[in-house]
Order: structure tokens, then C-alpha cells, then sequence
């Protein structure tokens, strides 16, 4: 039998549940999402760790234990499958008072109840050894050996193209509505772009799925919206080479001090819980950035009060009751995966095989795998990647790949036209510079587009075939042309 399968959101959990899905050839799987482009709710604004699994708690949290250290252990193999820009750096959780040592000793129990591996508390001397610009305060730490972190938009864009290259179809700019029922089980879905029929529905939109479950009358779980504030500096201004947490605490794993994928020094995020309401506020604060810079200078005195290139805000959901909410729910056809907080970067891809298992084990559904079926995506060629004799070779047979575009990060416009030809193959509807930043890593350097957002928009223009003035940074509402453009042309000021 074949089923239709409607995955709600295209963040980091939908699209690896996707790829998962993807491999069984009686699912036609459609991802519905809101965004104009994948990646851009939770998963946009993120530290981007892998986390070790040491932190959380089986007794009170059992799922986020367990799907923690699974998916560390799966996203070893997919990086490598799905070419996702990655480190693995280890993690140091920093003790600052003696009586911090004794949680330090409570963490690494917990990790090895968890089933962590290599686990240990290293002396001062020897973590000053690691890491000699961290604080002298600093008195022991725990060494997290196999966390690592990695770019959490592109990794969402590498499950999207392996899972369109998969068969599965995205509907992009599209927002759930309504959920029809016809006997007790789900049937279809109502967006602003029309009926999607579906006999399975995943609910996996993040900061919305308690108001997507509530839609079936299912409201026995809330969702709060966590406020995050990070900074990130310019280039040259010394890093920690592992991951730095300070110890932590009941709300959060603190402020963290990391060198992020693209070789910056980041530091965040704070923690503020905000009305359920108010799951579009993505604003940063002077009392929150000072708050993350504080925290972070306790444990890396060298960050400098200037040098910040970029401020940011992420949304975390906090679910009631705190742990993972996956399950099949009453009305056939419906599972939840909701309340996917932190570590849900990590925990994706195990959450992925848990829904695929819920499927089989509990709406006895027959899988079929495909008998061939993709585990590969390449990324884009980069410029900044090769070495003189490599790049020499490409610009010669493509001149495209040597006209630079991007100074700061050496994004060229091979590189951008590939972001074109990947945006439509996923089916982005419309062009936005945001699209192009997480592919290539334009925009994204010293000058944060001071110099080759123009090129962008431009290109982008000439590709979809618009007005330069309707090329937008992060989709409808953004465009880079608002009131009377028309005046630039008249010359009259009227």
C-alpha cells in the first residue's frame, strides 16, 4: 500500500525525518513549510553543536537523553554522506569555583550512565595547557571528546537536495491552514497554495506545533519561546580551538565561547523565556548582548569590546514538561514531533529513525525500501577550497569561477549561480540574498555584504527573470526596492 506522507517544517528535524523517509518507495513524501527557503525557523539561529550527551538527565528527560547520543553518533556518518561543512573540536565544560567541580563529577556520571564515551575531569594545568587564553579563574574542567559543531542552515540544505534528489517534493512559502478528517484519520491539508492530501501528517514545525496539534482539538502540550542572543567577531581575534561551556545550569547550558564553521569567534546564548505569543521576536537587546558578553568574558577574557561584525537572536521551543514530545497520537495518522529544544540539532537525525519506527511499530505501516536508493549530495565547488593549480584549472574551462563576487569569504559567481541552480531545484519560489548567504557563505564575512550584496541582488535579478528592485534579503516582505523607485528614474524628486 502507498501512503502520503506530509512532513510540516523544513528545519533541521523535518528534512532529516525526510531523508530518512525517502528511502521507502510506497511513501510520496511532501515537506510543507512556511519559510520561502528550508532552515529558516529554529534551525536558522543556533550555536550549531553536536553535542556530547553528558547533560541530560534520562530520569527526567529520557528521550532527549537517549536521541542525543544517537544522533552525535549518526551525524558522524552523514556529514561525511552529505558533504556538511563540520569539526569535531571536543568540548570543555569549565569549572570556575571549587564547588563547581562537584557538578563537573555529576555531569560526567550522567554522560557515562548515558553511555559517553571517553568522558574525564582534566586538571587547570592541563586544560591551560589546551586552551592558554582561557581565564587563569579557571580550576578543572570536563573534556567532552566527541562533540563538534557544524553549519546548521547548510546541513539543512544538504537533507533537503539529497531528499528531492530522493523523490520527495517541497512546498515552499506554503502554510498550513486547516487539517482535514474523514473517519477518524487525517486526510488532507488546507494552505494558502491548496489541498495537499496526505494520510500521514508529521508535525514538526517548531515554535507553531502546539498551534498546528490544536488544529485537531490536541492540546495537552504548550510551546514557550526561548530568546537566545549571540555575537559573532571579525576575523583575527583569537579563539578557543574546543567548545567552551561554563558549568551549567537548570535553564541553560550557559554561554558558550567557540570559534563557529566559518572561523569567527561566537559567543552566546543568553536564555529569556517570552510570552507563547510572541514566537516572531527576533530582536536583539543592549541588556542581552551585554548580558552574553559578560558571561562569555568570564571565561575568555580576551573578548574585546569592539570587533563584533554581526548580533543575532534564535527561538528555541520550549516544550511543557521539558523533554521531546514524539508520539503517534490518537487520531490515525497524526504523530507530534514537537518541543524539539536543545540538543535537537544533535538528536535530529536519531529523531528520524524514532518517527520512521513509530510508523512501522505503531500505525503498522509496511515498509518497502527502494532498491536504489541516494545517500550522496555534493557541495557546492568553492574557490577558497582549492589549491592555485585547482582553481586555475576551473576558471579555465569556467570563467565564471573567477570573477569574485563575495572579498571577504572568496565567494565567486560560479559559485553563486550553482546557489541558483540548488534554490530552484528545491523549489525556493522567489530570489532572496539570504538564499544565496547560507549556500556560499556571501555576505557573511567582514563587511556583511557592504560589498557584494549589489552583485547578488543582480545576479539574482538576471536569473528569475525580475525587476532589480524585487529581488528580496529573506523573502516576501523584504524586497530591496519599497515606495516610489520609480522617482530614480524620473529625476524630478516628485
Amino acid at each position: 500500500m502507498r501512503y502520503r506522507v506530509a512532513i510540516i517544517g523544513a528545519g533541521i528535524v523535518g528534512t532529516s525525518i525526510a531523508r530518512v523517509l525517502s528511502r521507502y518507495e510506497n511513501l510520496d513524501i511532501h515537506v510543507i513549510e512556511k519559510n520561502p527557503d528550508v532552515g529558516w525557523g529554529v534551525s536558522k539561529a543556533n550555536t550549531g553543536l553536536i553535542h556530547g550527551g553528558y547533560d541530560d538527565d534520562p530520569d527526567k528527560y529520557p528521550l532527549r537523553a537517549k536521541l542525543c547520543i544517537r544522533g552525535n553518533e549518526i551525524w558522524h556518518r552523514w556529514v561525511k554522506e552529505l558533504e556538511i561543512p563540520h569539526v569535531w573540536n571536543g568540548a570543555l565544560v569549565v569549572a570556575l569555583r571549587d564547588e563547581d567541580i562537584k557538578e563537573l563529577e555529576v555531569l560526567r556520571r550522567r554522560g557515562e550512565r548515558n553511555g559517553v564515551e571517553g568522558l574525564r575531569i582534566i586538571s587547570r594545568k592541563e586544560l591551560l595547557d589546551m586552551e592558554p587564553l582561557l581565564t587563569p579563574d579557571a580550576k578543572a574542567a570536563l573534556f567532552v571528546p566527541n562533540a563538534g559543531q557544524l553549519s546548521p542552515v547548510p546541513a539543512v540544505i544538504a537533507l533537503a537536495e539529497n531528499s528531492v534528489s530522493n523523490g520527495v517534493k517541497f512546498h515552499l512559502a506554503t502554510e498550513v491552514r486547516k487539517i482535514g478528517v474523514k473517519n477518524g484519520a487525517v486526510r488532507w491539508l488546507e494552505t494558502n497554495r491548496g489541498r495537499i492530501d496526505a494520510d500521514i501528517i508529521i508535525n514538526a514545525s517548531g515554535l507553531y506545533a502546539d498551534s498546528i496539534s490544536r488544529m485537531l482539538g490536541i492540546g495537552y502540550f504548550t510551546i514557550t519561546p526561548r530568546k537566545g542572543e549571540y555575537l559573532i567577531f571579525d576575523e583575527g581575534i583569537p579563539a578557543p580551538s574546543r567548545i567552551l561551556f561554563p558549568t551549567p545550569t537548570p535553564k541553560s547550558k550557559g554561554v558558550v565561547v567557540t570559534k563557529e564553521i566559518g572561523g569567527h569567534l561566537m559567543i552566546g546564548p543568553n536564555a529569556q523565556d517570552l510570552d507563547r505569543k510572541d514566537k516572531e521576536n527576533f530582536a536583539t537587546t543592549l541588556e542581552g548582548l551585554k548580558e552574553v558578553r559578560d558571561k562569555a568574558k568570564k571565561l575568555w577574557p580576551r573578548i574585546p569590546e569592539n570587533g563584533v561584525i554581526r548580533s543575532f537572536a534564535g527561538l528555541r521551543p520550549e516544550p511543557t514538561g521539558g523533554d521531546f514530545i514524539i508520539r503517534s497520537e490518537e487520531l490515525w495518522g497524526f504523530l507530534n514531533v514537537a518541543g524539539i529544544r536543545s540538543p535537537g540539532l544533535t538528536s535530529a537525525p536519531a529523531i528520524a529513525y524514532h518517527v520512521r519506527d513509530l510508523l512501522i511499530h505503531e500505525l503498522d505501516v509496511k515498509l518497502v525500501e527502494k532498491k536504489k536508493w541516494n545517500p550522496y549530495r555534493k557541495d557546492i565547488l568553492r574557490i577558497s577550497r582549492m589549491s592555485k593549480n585547482q582553481a586555475s584549472s576551473l576558471i579555465g574551462k569556467r570563467p565564471q569561477y573567477g570573477r569574485i563576487v563575495c572579498r571577504c569569504n572568496l565567494v565567486t559567481e560560479g559559485e553563486v549561480m550553482e546557489a541558483i541552480e540548488r534554490m530552484r531545484y528545491i523549489g525556493v519560489p522567489q530570489p532572496s540574498i539570504d538564499s544565496v548567504k547560507f549556500r556560499t557563505k556571501a555576505t557573511g564575512g567582514t563587511c556583511q555584504g557592504s560589498f557584494c550584496r549589489p552583485k547578488i541582488a543582480w545576479l539574482l535579478a538576471r536569473e528569475y527573470e525580475v525587476p532589480l528592485w524585487k529581488v528580496t534579503l529573506k523573502g516576501e516582505g523584504s524586497e530591496l526596492g519599497i515606495g516610489d523607485i520609480k522617482v530614480l528614474l524620473r529625476g524630478d524628486g516628485k
